[in-house]
């Protein structure tokens, strides 16, 4: 039990839609910050994840700290599931553990919009606009920089 009071507590706290932020990756993917764990007190990140047609995605990897999660809202994503590549599709959910081998990618002619849960809420936006910041600017990361960038960031190639 985590709440001892007697009666409820008026402790909700609304977020309207235009004041989420957004970073547009170099695929043109666009990642809305719908939850960060900044506004959870760190119990976790919730994240709208829109691909244009064609775009790929995150190449199989790991996270040591904490568990990411994969809601298809429309069209089809191929989600990895440490074993295989698997076409999901609108409703479907894919749950990776801390540890757990996954990646995600939209090589279909459609573009497709999922939600990405991360618990616990770890700050996964400052991840986001680097790799956004990256994009917009141009930058060419060499293997060793992309590999000290996702350390920084829990995320290891697989």
């Amino acid at each position: 039990m985590t709440y001892l009071g007697d009666s409820g507590a008026v402790s909700a706290a609304f977020h309207p839609t235009h004041a989420a932020e957004q970073a547009v990756m170099g695929s043109g993917s666009t990642g809305r910050f719908v939850a960060p764990g900044s506004v959870t007190q760190g119990r976790f990140g919730l994240y709208e994840w829109h691909m244009p047609a064609r775009t790929g995605g995150a190449d199989a990897h790991f996270h040591r700290t904490f568990s990411e999660s994969f809601y298809v809202m429309n069209g089809t994503v191929q989600l990895y599931d440490g074993a295989r590549w698997v076409d999901a599709s609108a409703g479907d959910f894919l749950h990776v553990p801390e540890g757990g081998v996954h990646g995600f990618r939209n090589v279909g002619e459609a573009a497709a919009s999922m939600l990405i849960l991360f618990a616990p809420g770890i700050a996964r936006e400052t991840y986001f606009r680097e790799l956004a910041d990256i994009a917009a600017a141009g930058r060419q990361l060499s293997e060793e920089e992309w590999t000290e960038l996702f350390a920084r960031h829990d995320q290891y190639r697989a």
